[in-house]
């Protein structure tokens, strides 16, 4: 079965009762797919030109052993359709479709399976600077005031809550400014929502404590988990024990594989450090939401699955 739709308690409720299994990367299994992500719309590009992709690779994260799904929402905005001369309420239109691409793999999977564990669907709610496609969400501090910032994430967050995803996912946050506004704007809106930072030595990529921001966001009421994406593996250790320390919440970790962007060659390097095996540390410090961002395919969230269900038998 899918997860349920809307603030009814499941997703929380499943948070509560163990550890769920949240993808990887899905512009890395697109481009394995042999989808072309050059466009600045970046997976965004796909709710257009070929949706099709977008269930393969959610489909293949849940057939790894994936329990969340997160959808093609990550770098999607009124604005960016809008260079591609699409009309705000296209946009909107595209924005509630990614959600449902992520739904329709969900149901093909159960479909399969039959009585597999449930699956669910976060839509993806990535920084104003994911939207630049310059890795301006490494660094933060736009130079937007709280107002600019608010003009541009509530329309898109009520097109995301609109489609019935099971739950947020405030990813990639780099700091405190954006990540006030955000709390601001998921108020009320009727979902259960988790809040993720970038990290770089134990700090925001924005360069303020950790501990700052993961007690800014635990304040909402609507917040189930806090905690790290798209960070070097090597940071995850330590941040979900601060989050948990701070906030005691459910902790949420999905790092990137290790290597890092390169913005103006719009391409990954260096050297992969991400290791599943790690995953029974970050369980034992409190997260229970754990997966893979950026390079982080199938064949390592397989892996990650059968350690976390292998510890919770």
């Amino acid at each position: 079965m899918d997860g349920a739709s809307g603030a009814d308690g499941g997703f929380g409720a499943a948070l509560a009762a163990g550890t769920l299994v949240l993808d990887g990367g899905l512009s890395n299994r697109l481009a394995d797919q042999g989808c072309d992500l050059t466009d600045a719309l970046w997976s965004a590009r796909l709710l257009v030109d070929d949706p099709g992709q977008l269930v393969a690779a959610h489909r293949a994260y849940f057939e790894a052993g994936a329990q969340v799904a997160t959808a093609a929402s990550y770098q999607a905005s009124r604005s960016g359709f809008a260079a591609r001369g699409v009309g705000a309420a296209k946009a909107d239109r595209l924005l509630a479709l990614s959600v449902e691409l992520a739904r329709q793999a969900a149901e093909e999977v159960s479909a399969a399976s039959g009585d597999g564990p449930a699956l669910w669907v976060a839509a993806s709610v990535g920084p104003y600077g994911a939207v630049l496609a310059d890795g301006s969400e490494y660094r933060g501090h736009y130079g937007l005031s709280a107002t600019e910032l608010a003009d541009f994430h509530r329309p898109r967050l009520a097109a995301l809550a609109a489609a019935g995803p099971d739950v947020l996912a405030v990813e990639t946050v780099p700091d405190l400014l954006e990540a006030s506004v955000l709390a601001d704007c998921v108020r009320e809106l009727g979902l259960p929502v988790w809040f993720s930072f970038g990290a770089a030595g134990g700090r925001t990529r924005g360069g303020e404590p950790l501990a700052e921001a993961f007690a800014l966001v635990a304040e909402v009421p609507e917040v189930v988990a806090v905690g790290v994406n798209c960070c070097a593996p090597e940071e995850v250790s330590a941040a979900v024990a601060l989050a948990a320390e701070v906030t005691g919440r459910p902790v949420v970790a999905y790092p990137n594989s290790g290597e890092g962007w390169d913005a103006g060659a719009r391409d990954w390097a260096g050297t992969a450090t991400f290791d599943p095996g790690a995953v029974g540390g970050w369980v034992a410090a409190g997260a229970r939401l754990v997966g893979g961002c950026c390079r982080v395919g199938p064949a390592e969230v397989a892996e990650l699955a059968r350690l976390v269900r292998g510890s919770a038998g």
